[in-house]
């Protein structure tokens, strides 16, 4: 299995600056979006913190260097499942680092969304409510759940998914990037299939377009990724442009029969990482 993918990031129609970022790297399979919060724009600092930090230790692991890992590895999880792990968690003390000695990064954070493709398994880890979905088919199914309070007032039965849509309180998180030293990452592993579409985005993206809305859109550009992300932002903006809007498109396509990881996180990202931290 070989995996394309195309994105797409768009500041919205309401706002000032773009606090979302994402990650595209197809050569080592991975693929993350951040969604940032904070004032004085740490949400964009915090955001692209976490998608350069986990690009940089996931491309470290896959090479074989000797890096240390950020907690136990699990052993039920397969090694490229604990990789990913790992960088995540390593990329939220980066963030809560920071925060500590910048006053201006005080109480920032991001959502993040990660997938790490390997041969015919994907790897999905999130914190937050930004999304994925899987495009199957005639169908789509979200394959992440929402850390946020409407989502646990749902899971109680206290308000109905409807209801929560309209929610007052639909944008308070229960989790996040660098606002703790440690934080609960969700993760599991799934077989992909030959013609499934995996969708990351914002909730920039699914506040706005209902699932099969997204899911139309998707299909009718399967063919060319960038066209299909590009109508998600349009629509998206048509609809309203509240926030910041990003989306990511994966593909799986049976044409390999597996893939060869050549990763190298190189110079310039690791001095990005620093200059960021102001070290």
């Amino acid at each position: 299995m070989r995996y394309s993918a195309a994105a797409k990031s768009d500041v919205g129609r309401k706002r000032h600056g773009n606090e979302d970022s994402f990650c595209l790297a197809p050569e080592i399979g991975l693929f993350v979006v951040a969604d940032g919060m904070g004032g004085h724009a740490a949400g964009e600092v915090a955001s692209r913190l976490a998608v350069d930090t986990i690009q940089a230790w996931v491309s470290k692991y896959l090479s074989g260097s000797d890096a240390a890992m950020q907690g136990k590895p699990e052993p039920a999880r397969s090694r490229e499942a604990n990789f990913l792990l790992s960088s995540i968690l390593l990329a939220n003390r980066v963030i809560y680092d920071a925060a500590q000695v910048r006053r201006e990064y005080v109480g920032m954070g991001t959502t993040v969304v990660s997938v790490l493709a390997v041969n015919d398994r994907v790897v999905l880890a999130h914190v937050g409510d930004s999304r994925i979905y899987r495009v199957r088919g005639e169908g789509i199914l979200q394959l992440s759940r929402d850390h946020s309070l409407v989502q646990q007032q749902v899971d109680r039965g206290i308000i109905s998914a409807e209801e929560a849509q309209g929610s007052q309180y639909k944008h308070l998180i229960t989790r996040a990037l660098g606002l703790k030293e440690t934080v609960e990452v969700d993760l599991v592993e799934q077989l992909a299939q030959p013609g499934d579409i995996l969708l990351l985005c914002s909730d920039g993206l699914s506040d706005l377009l209902e699932d099969e809305e997204m899911a139309d859109i998707v299909r009718e550009h399967a063919r060319d990724l960038e066209e299909a992300c590009q109508a998600l932002v349009d629509r998206a903006n048509y609809k309203g442009g509240d926030d910041n809007i990003t989306t990511l498109l994966i593909q799986a396509q049976a044409i390999e029969p597996g893939r060869d990881f050549t990763p190298d996180p190189g110079p310039g990202m690791m001095a990005r990482l620093r200059g960021m931290l102001g070290r």
